[in-house]
């Protein structure tokens, strides 16, 4: 009956209100009774918050639970922290673990990353992966590996880092994050990837290596209704400083989405390198406005590589339907143009915030992404005119060795140089309210981020990664990443089986593709002869498909 009256889930409320009432009548009474008016001060603000709980209309929890309710949002609030410090494991991948964090917070600050004891991992686990070793290890003088990128379309090639600094724009990145990026590139010689942002004053401070990334709303060279400018673009690739060009097709963060840089966050600085107006929207289109077939593409990537006076172009996917890459590979055969390189992104990277559905299930993984480019450019005999790049959660030196065994010339890698900044993945990155002011425009969090110190940190991170690489390499007996194969790399498939990737996988054979041939492969074997080099459209019997379940 009196649960009726009072159910038990306002108990604590009225435990407030009585609390209240007796200690006010007891204040009033004693007079100035500190303790009285203090209980009566907090009961009475809890009382009040109680109230209010109960007659708002908005949240079913708060009537139901006054007082308590907000203990249960505080709790919520706070909840990936007490993950993160109390009940993860060290191996947990959410989406990095403890153990691969601290590997970088290691190397960022020189300290000792050895372990004790025997590793962490499951070796017996399905999934498990190692890198083979010789018995007769070469020794390898420096660790400074680099990989010549140019076409024989380019006038001016690089020499890149095999691990560099992904894409990550200033505005996404506080303008301290990109000062201490920048100066570490220069000092270890590697390259900077601008993002779709631009080249902002930051990246030109320490005059790092950069690759400038166009992105679809051509920010740094647009017109003001957002369309190409060739004039702007051929004045900012002449820059010493601009390495190569990048354009982007899609990140692996939020393929196939564009989006939107709110004109409130759009300051001075920002407005300089983008190329708007301060406090103007910066549109990124899903699609870019200056090509619409694949042929159309390569003709831009032509176009671009010749407006920069001939330094490498290419361009940065992510793979999604695979008769669209296939059509932009035949092309290549159709136009006699190559891009001097690609770079592939896989959907399990990117520092941007996206769409939860398009963060967890758009776009492929880098490894299968990025074995389909290789297969491709392998069977068309362009593998060597055409280097590939991968991005996509490469933070070790193993990581790096398993990528290029997969087929890639180099690395980059975005959130792992975010830890060498000092990142703790709090995952606030689109808030503004980035805690060590590594994604924060507010003066007041990014000032905490010293970029000399910083910097320092980054070069680090990334001669050590490095130094580890050379160690592997040593030990497999090789002297330099471009040897790696995917023999090198050894997965356990169950309790009792093992495969090479060389034998779990299947690979094209040299000019397979040019030659007619139909490939083994199951995705070449179903689309390739399909692809058209003129659109980008699905091929007839998919589209007759789609007009049927009966399929």
């Amino acid at each position: 009956m009196f649960n009726r009256i009072l159910p038990s889930r306002f108990y604590f409320f009225a435990a407030c209100v009585a609390v209240f009432a007796v200690a006010f009548a007891m204040a009033v009474l004693n007079g100035s009774s500190i303790p009285w008016w203090l209980i009566a001060v907090v009961s009475g603000a809890l009382s009040l918050i109680g109230l209010i709980d109960v007659l708002q209309k908005k949240q079913a929890v708060r009537r139901n639970y006054p007082i308590l309710a907000h203990i249960r949002f505080l709790l919520e609030s706070i909840r990936p922290e007490i993950r993160q410090y109390f009940l993860e494991t060290d191996t947990e991948q959410i989406p990095y673990s403890r153990q691969q964090r601290t590997i970088i917070y290691e190397r960022a600050k020189n300290e000792l990353n050895k372990r004790p004891f025997g590793t962490q991992n499951d070796v017996y686990r399905t999934d498990y992966e190692w890198f083979n070793h010789s018995v007769a290890p070469q020794p390898i003088a420096s660790h400074d590996f680099r990989m010549k990128i140019g076409s024989s379309q380019c006038k001016t090639p690089y020499a890149a880092s095999v691990f560099n600094i992904s894409a990550m724009s200033y505005g996404a990145l506080s303008p301290n994050a990109i000062l201490a990026l920048n100066e570490g590139a220069r000092r270890g010689g590697f390259y900077h990837d601008t993002g779709e942002g631009s080249i902002s004053t930051y990246h030109r401070r320490h005059g790092g290596d950069l690759v400038w990334e166009i992105g679809s709303g051509y920010f740094g060279c647009r017109h003001p209704d957002g369309s190409f400018n060739a004039e702007m673009f051929a004045a900012n690739a002449a820059s010493e400083q601009v390495k190569m060009i990048e354009l982007k097709l899609s990140q692996g963060a939020k393929p196939g989405h564009g989006g939107v840089l709110p004109g409130s966050k759009v300051n001075a600085a920002i407005a300089e390198a983008r190329g708007v107006a301060i406090g103007e929207d910066c549109v990124s289109p899903a699609f870019h406005s200056s090509f619409t077939t694949p042929i159309g593409l390569l003709e831009f990537v032509a176009q671009l590589r010749e407006l920069s006076g001939g330094k490498p172009t290419g361009f940065k996917l992510a793979i999604g339907h695979p008769w669209e890459w296939f059509g932009i590979a035949k092309a290549m055969l159709e136009t006699g143009i190559t891009p001097d390189f690609i770079v592939v992104d896989g959907a399990e990277g990117g520092t941007g915030a996206a769409p939860l559905e398009f963060c967890d299930h758009v776009g492929a993984p880098l490894r299968e992404g990025l074995m389909l480019v290789h297969n491709t450019m392998v069977g068309l005999g362009l593998r060597g005119e055409v280097h590939i790049g991968a991005a996509g959660k490469i933070v070790t030196a193993f990581d790096i060795a398993r990528t290029c065994a997969l087929g890639a010339d180099w690395c980059n890698a975005a959130r792992g140089f975010m830890f060498a900044l000092g990142c703790i993945q709090s995952q606030t990155c689109h808030t503004g309210r980035c805690p060590t002011g590594v994604s924060s425009q507010d003066p007041d969090r990014y000032r905490a981020l010293v970029p000399e110190d910083k910097a320092t940190r980054v070069y680090n991170f990334h001669q050590n990664t490095l130094h580890a690489l050379k160690e592997l390499l040593s030990a497999a007996g090789l002297t330099h990443p471009e040897q790696i194969g995917p023999e090198h790399i050894i997965r356990r498939v169950s309790s009792t089986k093992v495969r090479s990737l060389a034998a779990l996988h299947h690979w094209v054979r040299p000019n397979e593709l040019r030659d007619e041939l139909v490939p083994e492969h199951p995705v070449f074997r179903m689309f390739w002869r399909l692809a058209r080099a003129d659109s980008f459209a699905a091929p007839p019997s998919v589209l007759a498909a789609r007009t049927t379940k009966m399929r």
